[in-house]
C-alpha cells in the first residue's frame, strides 16, 4: 500500500487530513474527527454527462439511479431497509464533471455503509425490468425540470455558451437518447469509465484510520486495471442568445459573461468577494437596486459556475416580462456601476469576513467536510484546508478584486437565456448591446 505526502501541493495538510493511494491506483482520503459520533463516507468518480458522447448523454445520471435498484445480494428495497435499519442515509448525484454515491451513518455502523455502497458499486444488477422502470422516472424527471424555468434558463445559458461542448448539454439527457439505453450500454460504460485511477474514496468522521483504510482495501482490492478513461473534451465560452416561449407568469432570465474555472485559486476568490458585493445576497447591489429600491423582482442573484478548465458567471431574475426591459437595463447599469462606484477597502474588509463566516460555516458536519476533500482530491488532485481558504480570502485586494472584474465583466461576450410568454416579438437583443 502507497502513502502519499500529506501535502495539498499549496502547504501542509493538517494532520487529521490522510491521503493514501491503493496498489490499483485508488486515492483514499480521510478526516478525523474524533468529537463526533458520525461517519460520512463517499465514492466519487470523475465522470459526469461531460463525459458522453451525443449517443450517450444522459448516461452517466441514468447509472446513477440503476446503481440503487437492485444488485446481486440485494433487492431495491433490501438497500433501503439496510441503511434504514441502522439509521443511516444513503444517496448520489450527478454533476457535469463527476458522479458521488454517498452515505452517513453513526460510526458503529460505518461497515454497513462500506457493504452496501461497495455492493452496489461493483455488483448492481442492471436487471432490464428495472432499467425499464428507471426510464420511465428518469422521462418524467425531464418533464419535471421542463416545467422548472429557474432551472431550465440556466441550462440553456449553458448549452447556449458551451455550444456543441458535451459540457453544454442537459445531465439529464434527452428523451431520444433515455429511450435507447439497454443493458450492454450501461455495463460497458461503466467500464470504460469507472476506473480506479478517476475514483476517491473520501471519508469523514469518528474513524480509526488505519482499521478504516485496510476495510477499504479490501472492500476494492478487485478494483484495478484499466486503462485511464479519456479528458473531457476543452470547452471554451462563446457568447449567444437563446429563448423558450412557455405559458408561464413570469420571464426567467439569465445573463452570462465568462466566469472562472473551478481551481481554487487567488483569482478564484477574488470573483467570490465580486459576487458577494454584486450579487451574492440580500446586501448585494443586485437586489438591494432591483427589488429593494425598485420592486422589480422577487428573485435576483448572482453566481460563478466554476468547471475544471472553464466557468460561466451567472446573474439570474425572474419578473413579470412588462418589467423586462427595466430589470436588464437596471442589471447592465450596475455591471457597469461596479467600475464607477468603486468598491471601498471597508466595503472589501466587511466582505472578506462574510466569505470566511460562510466558508468556515459550511464545513461543520462531516457531510461537506466529505464532500470538501473528496471534490478536492478529485478535481484538483490536493486539498484545500479550511485555513488556507481563510489565507486565500484575506490575500482579496482591491488591485485584484478590480483584475478580475476586468477579466470578468466584458459587455462585448454578455449572453443572454430567456424563458416566458409573448418574448419572441420583443427585441431584447437590441437592448443589450454594449
Amino acid at each position: 500500500m502507497k502513502t502519499m505526502n500529506n501535502s495539498n501541493g499549496g502547504g501542509n495538510a493538517p494532520l487529521s487530513i490522510k491521503k493514501y493511494t491503493l496498489p490499483g491506483g485508488l486515492r483514499v482520503v480521510m478526516e478525523s474527527i474524533p468529537f463526533v459520533r458520525s461517519v460520512s463516507f463517499g465514492i466519487w468518480v470523475r465522470n459526469g454527462s461531460r463525459n458522453e458522447s451525443p449517443r450517450l448523454n444522459g448516461m452517466s445520471h441514468f447509472i446513477e439511479h440503476m446503481l440503487f435498484k437492485g444488485t446481486e445480494k440485494r433487492t431495491a428495497t433490501e438497500i433501503a431497509e439496510t441503511m434504514d435499519a441502522v439509521g443511516g442515509q444513503l444517496n448520489a448525484f450527478t454533476s457535469k464533471e463527476y458522479t458521488c454515491y454517498f452515505a452517513r451513518t453513526l460510526d458503529t455502523h460505518f461497515d454497513v455503509a462500506l457493504d452496501v455502497l461497495s455492493d452496489m458499486f461493483f455488483h448492481s444488477k442492471f436487471d432490464e425490468a428495472e432499467i425499464e422502470k428507471e426510464r420511465n422516472v428518469i422521462l418524467e424527471e425531464i418533464n419535471m425540470y421542463e416545467d422548472t424555468p429557474s432551472d431550465l434558463v440556466v441550462d440553456m445559458l449553458q448549452y447556449q455558451t458551451f455550444q456543441k461542448n458535451p459540457l453544454g448539454r442537459s445531465i439529464l439527457g434527452q428523451p431520444k437518447t433515455i429511450k435507447k439505453f439497454g443493458r450492454s450500454d450501461f455495463i460497458k460504460y461503466m467500464e470504460n469509465n469507472y476506473r480506479p485511477h478517476n475514483t476517491v474514496i473520501s471519508i469523514a468522521g469518528n474513524i480509526d484510520e488505519q482499521e478504516a483504510l485496510e476495510k477499504i482495501a479490501a472492500a476494492f482490492s478487485d478494483f484495478i486495471g484499466g486503462a485511464k478513461p479519456k479528458k473531457a473534451s476543452p470547452a471554451l465560452y462563446a457568447p449567444g442568445f437563446n429563448l423558450r416561449e412557455k405559458d408561464i407568469e413570469q420571464v426567467h432570465l439569465t445573463l452570462g459573461f465568462p466566469g472562472l474555472n473551478w481551481s481554487g485559486s487567488e483569482e478564484y476568490y477574488a470573483l467570490a468577494a465580486v459576487n458577494t458585493i454584486f450579487g451574492g445576497g440580500m446586501s448585494s447591489r443586485l437586489f438591494q437596486k432591483l427589488r429593494e429600491e425598485r420592486g422589480l423582482v422577487y428573485s435576483v442573484y448572482s453566481h460563478n459556475i466554476g468547471y475544471a478548465d472553464t466557468g460561466i458567471f451567472m446573474i439570474y431574475a425572474a419578473l413579470n416580462t412588462s418589467h423586462l426591459y427595466d430589470a436588464l437595463g437596471l442589471i447592465i447599469e450596475e455591471v457597469r456601476r461596479i467600475f464607477t462606484d468603486r468598491v471601498s477597502e471597508e466595503q472589501l474588509a466587511k466582505t472578506r469576513e462574510q466569505l470566511k463566516s460562510t466558508t468556515l460555516l459550511s464545513l461543520e458536519s462531516t457531510g461537506s467536510r466529505m464532500n470538501s476533500i473528496g471534490a478536492n482530491l478529485l478535481m484538483l488532485d490536493r486539498i484545500t484546508t479550511p485555513d488556507e481558504t481563510v489565507a486565500k480570502i484575506d490575500a482579496i485586494t482591491l488591485d485584484r478584486f478590480y483584475a478580475v472584474c476586468e477579466r470578468v465583466f466584458r459587455l462585448d461576450e454578455m449572453s443572454l437565456s430567456l424563458v416566458g410568454r409573448d418574448i419572441h416579438d420583443m427585441n431584447v437583443m437590441e437592448m443589450v448591446k454594449p
